[in-house]
């Protein structure tokens, strides 16, 4: 029973991480119905949304002690230390990425700002390093657990990310208008765009 509840709570945090994330990164349009109030209510379903991201995290962890009744292993086939030394370079590698992401980003992070300008550094190259980065620390948490039901469900992070990704997009075009179209062209999404040889 605990397996099944925990399970139901997983998907209803992600789906509500999701919810409240895509309010968060819509303050452009937001302030076109309320003004600039927009920005804090953003800051707010930002929070929101962490917390639900949390709550996620934290079903991994009871997923691990209360696992559901399905016909795959509840472990790897290999050695704990294996699939720890997995999680640890997916860790690095897109560990790296959010960081350096939220490092260049500043307060807009956690803060939509309107006053902010498009960001420099490792957004130069890519336009959503920290989605790139922190989509892989689930299968990170997955790998740690020794769990293939939880390497295999991490996979619904793919599209939520994407979406969210997407929805802030879309509020960025508003916010910056041309210059954020132009740095779209010819910005990676989610990897670095390759130069074309002229």
């Amino acid at each position: 029973m605990i397996a099944w509840i925990n399970f139901v709570v997983l998907i209803v945090s992600a789906v509500l991480f999701l919810y409240f994330y895509v309010k968060s990164v819509s303050p452009a349009a937001l302030e076109k119905k309320v003004g600039e109030a927009a920005y804090a209510k953003c800051t707010r379903h930002r929070l929101i949304a962490s917390a639900f991201e949390i709550v996620a995290v934290a079903n991994y962890i009871v997923y691990f002690f209360h696992p559901l009744p399905v016909p795959l292993p509840q472990t790897f086939p290999w050695a704990w230390w294996v699939s720890i030394i997995i999680g640890i370079l997916i860790a690095i590698s897109g560990g790296y990425l959010m960081w350096k992401g939220i490092k260049d980003a500043g307060q807009e992070t956690l803060a939509p700002k309107k006053e902010h300008t498009l960001y420099g550094g490792i957004y130069e190259k890519v336009r959503h390093p920290q989605a790139t980065g922190e989509v892989t620390l689930w299968w990170v948490i997955a790998f740690i657990l020794n769990s293939p039901f939880l390497a295999i469900f991490s996979v619904i992070w793919l599209p939520i990310f994407y979406i969210f990704c997407w929805a802030e997009e879309r509020d960025l075009a508003i916010r910056y208008g041309e210059p954020y179209l132009e740095y779209k062209r010819n910005t990676g999404f989610l990897v670095p765009k390759r130069k074309r040889n002229l």
